[in-house]
């Protein structure tokens, strides 16, 4: 019986987290639930699973929640950045889902991967904003990081491991590939005048708001690009990144020899989900078995830069050292608000990533506190590229 803390348990990376394991009673406990502000689903989610700690990040919210819960509930409620690194880091936790968007998740990852932890890591910004120290601490601990995110999972699987973990020997390169979003067959003309809502509604995945209109820019792809660089120990010449429409093949692994391994599901998130969970072995996850009879033909093409610039963007960052990776990830999390305020449009998002970009002087953090501190200033910058344009 393994214990898990789920960071970010009521997003939907909670939530298929929380399918998975439901299926699995005899195999898993689930220890820790922590959630952003929304105390009536954190409710819900305490008397389904019943959880010894829960963590809301706003302290309103959980006292919110202590009021649902009601005096004779068993599960502890805390609040704050201080309690997800007391849950994430807790000694009886085994296994932390780091599911918490965005660099809100950075601190709670970092410090469970330093706790030697099994994390299964769904938060790729913790890695492009801190790859480096991250990989560093895990090796310290002794923390398995193993990546349940649909492509770097795909990849986790088709690469051969070994007791001292991943084994990269013949590894050529990777095929990193990725749906086209909703805007896959959108004219340049028409991309300045999509709504949010057309940008969350992609094609193939159910994800969040801010996570699907990365994906309509391809950010989500240059995020992925420099996470699987620093996850996998790769140069940027062996990354390339694939437009794969029909979400069947989660990405690819070339050899010297040749050989191209794929990684192939339906889009379903509890598929690298149950991968992650029961690795080294193979645990059931709910997900409709994929059958290629009744599959639409599978097709693949070269990312479009000129319509989509931020995956340009990403990869000139990951060039420009962790200094632009970490404004990278600051100024589209604050341009993608903006956006979905409906305060600039869909094409402003990569003008003041570039913007913020040309300010930052390269750096290299040496440690998280120093991360958080670039952060705060790329998104300072951004601000102000706000600001010039009138927000």
């Amino acid at each position: 019986m393994r214990s898990v803390a789920i960071l970010g348990a009521t997003g939907s990376i909670g939530e298929n987290s929380l399918a998975v394991l439901s299926r699995h009673p005899d195999q898993f406990r689930i220890e820790t639930l922590t959630g952003s502000t929304s105390a009536d689903r954190m409710a819900l989610l305490c008397r389904e699973h019943q959880p010894a700690t829960a963590v809301l990040a706003d302290a309103a919210a959980a006292n919110r929640l202590q009021t649902l819960l009601g005096t004779h509930s068993t599960t502890r409620v805390l609040a704050g950045t201080e309690a997800l690194v007391e849950v994430a880091t807790a000694a009886d936790t085994d296994i932390v889902v780091a599911g918490i968007v965005g660099g809100a998740g950075l601190e709670s990852t970092y410090a469970a991967v330093a706790a030697g932890k099994t994390v299964l890591l769904a938060n790729k910004e913790a890695l492009v904003m801190a790859g480096r120290l991250l990989l560093a601490a895990a090796k310290t601990s002794g923390a398995h990081i193993i990546p349940i995110d649909s492509e770097q999972n795909a990849m986790h699987q088709c690469m051969p491991h070994s007791a001292g973990g991943i084994n990269l020997e013949g590894v050529q390169r990777i095929l990193l590939t990725g749906s086209g979003g909703p805007f896959l067959h959108h004219s340049e003309d028409t991309l300045a005048s999509v709504t949010p809502d057309q940008a969350c509604n992609h094609p193939r995945w159910r994800m969040g708001r801010k996570i699907s209109v990365d994906s309509a820019t391809l950010m989500n792809k240059g995020l992925e690009y420099i996470e699987t660089s620093y996850l996998f120990d790769l140069s940027p010449e062996q990354i390339e990144v694939v437009i794969h429409p029909q979400s069947i093949v989660h990405s690819m692994v070339t050899y010297l020899d040749g050989s191209v391994l794929a990684q192939m599901a339906t889009p379903d998130m509890r598929v690298p989900i149950a991968y992650a969970l029961g690795f080294p072995q193979r645990i059931t996850s709910g997900a409709d078995p994929l059958n290629l009879l009744n599959q639409e033909p599978l097709t693949f093409l070269p990312p479009d830069e000129t319509r989509f610039p931020c995956l340009a963007l990403a990869r000139a960052a990951l060039e420009q050292g962790e200094g632009h990776c970490i404004a990278l990830n600051a100024a589209n999390e604050v341009a993608v608000a903006a956006f979905l305020a409906r305060q600039i449009q869909f094409t402003a998002i990569p003008q003041v990533i570039a913007q913020v970009l040309a300010k930052t002087e390269a750096a290299k953090p040496n440690s998280i506190d120093s991360v958080l501190l670039l952060d705060q200033a790329a998104r300072g910058t951004a601000q102000s590229c706000l600001n010039q344009l009138g927000i």
